[in-house]
Formats: C-alpha cells, structure tokens, sequence
C-alpha cells in the first residue's frame, strides 16, 4: 500500500473511474502508429518502489545517515505495518516494515522471512479507471480500481489524501511484483520540506532485477510497456516513462557493477539495486564521507552505497 506521511489507510466504496488522461502522451504523437503500439496499456512511469526493512525506527536513521529526508512515520489500518518515505517530486521510496505483527503482515511478513530489500514497484497513472480498462483491452486481468486514502493530522489540520489502486497479475510483470497508483491528491503529499535531500537526490531513476533469464520477460513486457522494451545481449530494458526497468541475470550484474557487494546467489527473481538521479554527485559523495558511510565513486562519477547500508537495496546514484 502506498504511503507517504503518518496516518490511517482507510478503504473507501468505489466512486466510479476517472476519466482524465493516464499519463501516456497522447497530443502531439505521430497518428499513424504500429499496430504494436496501438495495443500498449496505460503502464508508465514509476510511482514508487517499496524497500521492505526489519526495523523501521532503525531504517529511518539508517536512511537519514544516508543524506534523505524522510517523512513522519505512518501507520496502516487493521494490519500490522508502517512506513516511513523519502519524497521527490514525481516519485518517491517506501520504507515500510511490521510495526505489530498480531495485526498481520501479509506477503510482506514472508518476504522478511528471507531478507531485507527492495520487494516490489508501484506504476504511476492519472486514471487507475483508464489504465485498467487498457490493461483488460489488452487480456491482461488488471483488477478493478479500488479507493484508498488515508488520515493525516498535519499542523493545520487533519487532510485525507486519495489514491486509487489497480492490482496486476503476477504474469503481466513476470519477475517483479507490481500495481499501479493514481495519486487523487499529490497537493497533500509533497510537501516542499519533504523534498529536499542534503545528499542531492532529485529522483528516481529506475531499478534492477535479478533473474534467471531475460527472454522469458520479453513478450509480457512488450504486451505492457509496448515499444519500450529493449534487448542488449542477455540485458532486458524496459522504458517506463522517465524510468528504467533492467533486467539482468547474475552474471550480467556483476559484470556491470564488480564493485557492488550484492547477493547475486540469493532467490530470484530479486530486485538489486535501485538507481537516483542526484543533481551533484560531488555534494553525494561529500555527504557520504562526512557522514562515514561507506561509498564506491567510480570513473563516471556515479556513487554507489552497498546494500549492509540500505538495508539490503544497493543505490546507484547517476547525475
């Protein structure tokens, strides 16, 4: 579940779908598209990616350290789980762990069960309505949008922002568990203090996922994301908007990151590594050093935090 800032998730009765646009751009595009093209869903951008962590309070100092800005602490209602989340402007990160596990976890119980990491992806859209009905055109069974929202007692009062969820099968994007999230009031979530990060970060880049093999992967992203999907030797790309998908086998990972201490012999599929846009990737690096954590600065100038330190998620920092 999506979270952003403390508060109550509260499921509310569908209200019918939306009928703005989805995020695709849709002024402007050559008119005379390939029948490929005329069956891509609505799948996009990246709304969030989800680190699961063992110890939330431990987590936020960890990330902290890190040089982000993390919001208050949230609770989930009638289940056992809280957040807490590094913001940027157009995404952002959850940090979301079991703060009482009588309540119940869920999958994200078991996923602890194996380790920390980052566990999963939520696809961003203006219209959760619009996005399923192009998934369920194209045979994929998206579910049907559900209302969320969730109480927020700031200082000028208590606020409700909404969002609207749309699940995916697991075979729509097979090696990543994935839904999608419309953000109904993005005014009341992005708060300018929440934004502003002293190691630099301005974003998300994408992710990276582990797995046995990329072929597999090619058609049932091809049928979601459409053009946006590329093969370079056994490395599977998906273009998810201002975002990337990499798909790679262990083997490829470690060709391209020998630097990173990451399992590459752990269960797959598995998401690695998570990549940050940094507006100085000097100022990165210099936040990193003050604050003793150690770092990889390579020739490019990308800076690497290895996962003992991100709670089991290596992060990528590219300019």
């Amino acid at each position: 579940m999506p979270g952003l800032v403390p508060g109550i998730h509260v499921f509310l009765p569908s209200s019918g779908g939306a009928k703005d646009v989805d995020g695709r751009d849709k002024p402007g595009h050559d008119e005379e598209r390939s029948k490929k093209d005329e069956l891509v869903p609505a799948l996009s951008a990246i709304d969030h990616v989800i680190i699961a962590v063992a110890d939330l309070d431990r987590a936020r100092l960890a990330w902290e350290r890190l040089g982000f800005t993390l919001t208050p602490r949230g609770r989930h209602l009638q289940q056992g789980t809280g957040n807490y989340c590094v913001m940027f402007p157009r995404d952002y990160i959850e940090l979301l762990g079991v703060v009482d596990a009588a309540q119940g976890t869920g999958s994200l119980g078991d996923f602890l069960d194996g380790s920390e990491g980052a566990r999963g992806v939520a696809f961003a859209t203006r219209s959760a309505a619009e996005t399923a009905a192009a998934l369920q055109a194209a045979g994929i069974a998206a579910g049907e949008p559900r209302d969320l929202a969730r109480q927020l007692e700031l200082p000028e009062g208590t606020v409700l922002p909404r969002f609207k969820l749309v699940s995916l099968p697991a075979d729509a994007t097979p090696g990543l568990h994935a839904f999608v999230c419309e953000q109904r009031t993005p005014e009341l979530v992005r708060r300018p203090a929440w934004l502003a990060h002293a190691n630099g970060a301005v974003g998300l880049r994408g992710i990276t996922v582990l797995v046995e093999a990329t072929e597999p992967l090619r058609l049932p992203y091809e049928r979601a994301f459409g053009a946006g999907v590329n093969t370079t030797d056994d490395v599977l790309t998906v273009h998810a908007g201002p975002h990337r998908l990499t798909f790679v086998t262990p083997d490829d990972f470690t060709a391209l990151y020998p630097e990173a201490d990451v399992d590459v012999d752990r269960d797959l599929p598995a998401i690695a590594a998570v990549t940050l846009t940094s507006r100085d990737l000097a100022r990165t690096a210099d936040h990193l050093t003050q604050w003793q954590v150690a770092h990889e600065a390579l020739a490019d100038g990308t800076v690497l935090v290895q996962p003992a330190d991100a709670n089991g998620t290596l992060l990528i920092f590219k300019r």
